[in-house]
């Protein structure tokens, strides 16, 4: 018997791994099942189907592989082996003599190696029923502004969504070979817009699942849904996990003499007591005006920020010069040891 290059057929060095083995078979399997041609080209993917399931049967066994390293171009005659349909998924195929190939003996044993969902239609004509599929889910993230998660929004949002293929039905092939709608995936994509109402309260971090947002699905199946992950950003406001900062600014005077000031905070403004000595780069604490988490809410931090004027009026820079004029002794001064 002439000898055959199992490893040549699959297209793999004799080194190749179990893993790297099946990879190789499942792609050649696909390429040259006889489903997927016409005429001549079937007849010869017949025979290379035929050949690349032979090759696998031997050396996707590990025993017959090492059987057939160890014999090389003798191995069948130096020691028989017995081909177990069952190497290949547990299912028994044969061929049918001068009579031709049967590809439809092979539905089982295709199913156990790409999945239930690669049965497709046929020969002369037959469909197998269409299934029916969920819509696949979306994962998607939404950035709201600080106002957004506290008081809540209504956002449009635009989704590329996957959907079951209408011309196969998610099956890939049709009775004309791989369908030329989707290109054999068994799905498309389309795009759409959503409105979505974002309820307050949300915090950073939390999932929205919109139930039948999703992927389209297939015959009386229900769509997927979306899941929209909350993140948060904005420029008014330093975002540090639970808690905001934000810089409040003051004039000199309010600082040293201390003041009552309006302040902005995303759950509504405060009047805010400053007290007299305030410096800058001090950081004053509003509790529970922060974001809001699982439980209560975080805090919202100011950082002082003074303010010197410009353009000042003469009466306003006369002032200022009394003030330095009065001060018993000058800081620096002091710190470079004058007198």
């Amino acid at each position: 018997m002439q000898y055959v290059d199992y490893y040549e057929i699959l297209g793999i060095v004799k080194t190749a791994t179990e893993k790297e083995i099946k990879q190789a078979y499942r792609k050649l399997a696909r390429k040259h099942h006889p489903d997927l041609h016409q005429g001549d080209a079937k007849k010869q993917a017949e025979e290379k189907f035929k050949q690349i399931n032979e090759a696998y049967e031997v050396l996707g066994d590990p025993g017959k592989r090492a059987k057939y390293d160890k014999l090389g171009m003798n191995w069948q005659t130096g020691d028989e082996v017995h081909f177990d349909p069952s190497a290949a998924g547990g299912y028994t195929y044969s061929y049918q003599g001068n009579e031709g190939f049967d590809p439809s003996e092979f539905s089982n044993f295709f199913a156990s190696i790409f999945g239930q969902e690669f049965n497709h239609g046929q020969p002369g004509g037959r469909r197998t029923r269409t299934a029916n599929y969920k819509g696949e889910d979306i994962n998607a993230e939404i950035q709201l502004s600080v106002i957004e998660l506290i008081q809540g929004a209504e956002k449009d949002l635009h989704l590329s969504a996957p959907q079951v293929c209408t011309a196969c039905a998610g099956q890939r092939f049709s009775q004309h070979g791989i369908c030329q709608t989707c290109g054999g995936a068994g799905v498309t994509e389309i795009a759409k817009t959503v409105k979505v109402k974002i309820p307050a309260g949300l915090y950073p971090g939390a999932s929205l699942r919109l139930k039948g947002l999703g992927g389209r699905g297939s015959g009386t199946s229900d769509a997927g849904d979306l899941y929209l992950h909350i993140q948060v950003g904005d420029p008014t406001w330093q975002v540090n996990g639970r808690d905001l900062e934000t810089e409040l600014t003051l004039y000199p005077e309010q600082a040293v003499l201390g003041d009552r000031v309006k302040v902005a905070t995303p759950h509504g403004p405060v009047q805010l007591k400053i007290e007299p000595g305030t410096h800058s780069g001090q950081r004053l604490r509003l509790k529970n005006k922060g974001l809001p988490q699982k439980q209560g809410l975080g805090d919202l931090y100011l950082k002082i920020r003074i303010d010197i004027p410009q353009n000042l009026p003469e009466t306003e820079k006369a002032l200022y010069r009394k003030i330095r004029d009065g001060k018993v002794s000058n800081p620096h001064e002091s710190a470079q040891g004058v007198a």
